[in-house]
């Protein structure tokens, strides 16, 4: 079923999970013992991320492909700009398409590891709303993007440029978007209140991220540009070191 569809039909709360591909078999094989008890909950639908970088494109589509095929759970395959052409990008969703996969998150992505900037591939994209407008244009799939409630590391002028960058990804054809993760309530309802002064219309997903390893959060937090709290810092600080209090 499409995304789009299912946030048209849904009423109450929506859940989705995220997974990150496993980098071993040992540990894509832990991750169906996790998917089959997820079935049992029954999320709206499931995304599979594309790893830094891009790095685990076969991965995400072997997971992604079995997910529908095996399982009665909705799957979503992360597709990004890194280090591919626009004709790599046509013979994935073209795979995607004759597996009948129909949802697509479309991010710019990460620069690969060991780098600081992203580089655009000669022949391919240089922003997310380029590929929302290419994958559009093949018109099968449901597509949904990013956004940034505290703004993007790489945006000049913040939040302001995002909810500029959401717009044009609305109007190249995303039908949804999901948040980067954040520890404050208010700037998410900040951000979907101005959003809709701008025009925007799409449902805004918040992300939500839960604390397992609290040195790790630090880490990807100060990559994505998510603040955390005086008042969670005072909270994990003094547990940090006990992974089992800490979850």
């Amino acid at each position: 079923m499409r995304v789009s569809k299912i946030l048209q039909q849904r009423h109450g709360p929506l859940v989705s999970c995220e997974f990150f591909p496993p980098k071993t078999d040992r540990g894509e094989d832990n991750l169906w013992l996790c998917l089959r008890d997820l079935e049992a909950i029954r999320p709206d639908f499931v995304s599979v991320t594309y790893g830094a970088g891009g790095t685990t494109q076969d991965r995400t589509k072997r997971i992604v492909k079995r997910i529908h095929q095996e399982t009665a759970l909705v799957p979503v395959a992360h597709l990004t700009c890194v280090g591919a052409t626009a004709e790599d990008i046509r013979a994935l969703l073209s795979e995607y398409e004759e597996a009948d996969i129909e949802n697509i998150l479309a991010l710019r992505g990460d620069p690969p590891e060991g780098t600081d900037r992203f580089e655009t591939t000669t022949g391919g994209f240089a922003h997310a709303s380029d590929l929302i407008r290419f994958i559009r244009s093949i018109n099968h799939f449901s597509i949904g993007c990013a956004t940034y409630p505290e703004g993007h590391p790489e945006s000049p002028a913040g939040v302001q440029d995002d909810l500029r960058y959401l717009k044009v990804k609305q109007d190249e054809g995303a039908e949804y978007a999901i948040t980067q993760y954040f520890f404050d309530n208010d700037h998410y309802f900040r951000f979907v209140d101005a959003a809709q002064n701008m025009g925007i219309t799409i449902p805004i997903i918040p992300g939500i991220m839960p604390i397992t390893n609290f040195d790790q959060i630090e880490r990807f937090s100060r990559m994505c540009g998510a603040s955390i709290p005086a008042w969670l810092h005072e909270r994990m600080d003094p547990i940090r070191n006990d992974l089992d209090r800490v979850f």
